[in-house]
């Protein structure tokens, strides 16, 4: 998919500065090629690979801005590598930065301290040109959610609140891609977090006429008039955290909301009756959890017709309250496993109360097969919504192929370039 961060601190940057953009996920980074100043925006996976190419830009020289999520989440470790730092939402301080580094004095680490309003700037898509992603348009409503679940690190960076931006503007944008036929994909956190304003949003975007996809909490499921809003605005689906089956591990995790309104069963039978796709992802590992809990999500999610699901490990996000749990119980495997050349992708990085880690690997791997097994495959496909028009049936198709493929690739690469052979070079005075 189109990465939207880069596009929006390309819309940030001042019209006189030049930018290239390269994409390390499908071209090389051409390290020789003169530049004044690289900004990388980091995530938790994706940080060890974002230390390296820091470290080859900053060996030519070149002064290197990290921010993003992870820098939110860990500022001291990103600072480590990285000339600029920049901390929390980069609207109200990205120009701060372009202007300290024209005149040659910036400073180590930039940090927001409010949250920006998001109706000034609009992302610069100019920069994805001549490249192949998918048909995919992301657009940014809103950022943040006010729920506070323990293993999401969106309500640690964010404080649990969510701004939106101006309808009016999100209207504007999407005029500007004109992209009828694509699919679009509002990238938010959760689009229920806020119904009263994201029900004037779903009426205004109705006359727009765009087909699009969002990640949505459960208990928007029983307000009729939202699915209703949803639903003539043009959405064709939505992501669905059921998480567990069990009570008790939906409380310890803060989602004790998604047994609200008669639960699950009502919730969907709600959703089917609007029309729309789930997506739904499920995630083990929690100390209640024990072999059944894998059977019960998965014999769910195959009765219930999901078009397609998620079947993860608990993954300790830094700065999350599951992190701190299990650092305080001295669970983790390392406490920076995002940097341990030894982690794997799809490995537990700590130490479940129930399972041995490759136990608990194994499982999510199965539930994993089971789901996308042909047997699954073909029940699904009788969900009315997950057949109709022919265009859709061709989607699920694709993608359940495409996911059933995948069931276990990730399994064991790297984070970050295992062919590299460099060192990582760590800042001067840095934190």
């Amino acid at each position: 998919m189109q990465p939207l961060p880069p596009a929006m601190i390309a819309g940030l940057t001042p019209p006189d500065v030049e930018i290239r953009f390269w994409d390390d996920r499908m071209e090389r980074i051409p390290f020789d090629e003169p530049t004044d100043l690289v900004a990388i925006s980091v995530e938790t996976y994706t940080a060890r690979r974002a230390y390296q190419i820091a470290s080859e830009y900053r060996r030519r020289g070149v002064p290197v801005a990290m921010g993003g999520f992870h820098a939110m989440l860990c500022p001291n470790e990103v600072a480590r590598y990285a000339d600029i730092t920049v901390v929390g939402e980069a609207e109200e301080i990205w120009h701060q930065v372009i202007d300290d580094v024209r005149h040659g004095r910036w400073q180590r680490r930039y940090t927001a301290t409010l949250r920006p309003l998001l109706g000034t700037v609009r992302p610069d898509r100019r920069i994805f040109q001549g490249k192949r992603y998918l048909p995919l348009q992301l657009v940014e409503s809103g950022r943040g959610c006010h729920f506070v679940c323990d293993f999401c690190a969106i309500q640690t960076a964010f404080g649990a609140t969510q701004t939106r931006r101006p309808i009016d503007t999100i209207l504007a944008e999407i005029g500007e891609i004109d992209r009828p036929k694509d699919l679009y994909f509002f990238v938010d956190d959760n689009i229920t977090s806020n119904l009263n304003e994201a029900k004037e949003f779903y009426r205004a975007l109705a006359p727009l006429g765009i087909r699009w996809i969002s990640q949505a909490s459960i208990n928007a499921a029983h307000d009729e008039e939202f699915l209703n809003l949803i639903v003539r605005s043009g959405c064709q689906g939505i992501l669905i955290g059921f998480e567990s089956m069990d009570r008790s591990t939906l409380k310890s995790m803060g989602k004790s909301f998604n047994t609200m309104g008669g639960g699950y069963a009502k919730a969907m039978a709600n959703i089917r009756k609007a029309g729309l796709r789930v997506y739904g992802t499920f995630v083990f590992g929690y100390d209640h959890d024990t072999p059944d809990s894998f059977d019960a999500a998965v014999d769910f999610a195959i009765s219930e017709k999901l078009f397609i699901g998620a079947f993860n490990h608990l993954t300790p996000f830094p700065g999350t309250e599951v992190y701190r749990k299990l650092l305080e119980q001295d669970r983790l495997t390392s406490d920076a496993w995002w940097l341990d050349p030894k982690y794997k992708y799809n490995q537990i990085p700590f130490r479940p109360k129930t399972f041995s880690p490759e136990e608990l690997q194994a499982r999510c791997l199965d539930a994993r097969r089971r789901f996308y097994s042909w047997s699954s495959i073909m029940t699904r496909m009788r969900e009315a919504t997950n057949r109709s028009p022919a265009s859709v049936l061709r989607l699920y198709f694709l993608m359940n192929m495409m996911l059933r493929r995948e069931v276990g690739q990730r399994n064991h690469l790297p984070l970050g370039d295992a062919a590299w052979d460099g060192a990582l070079l760590p800042a001067i005075g840095g934190a």
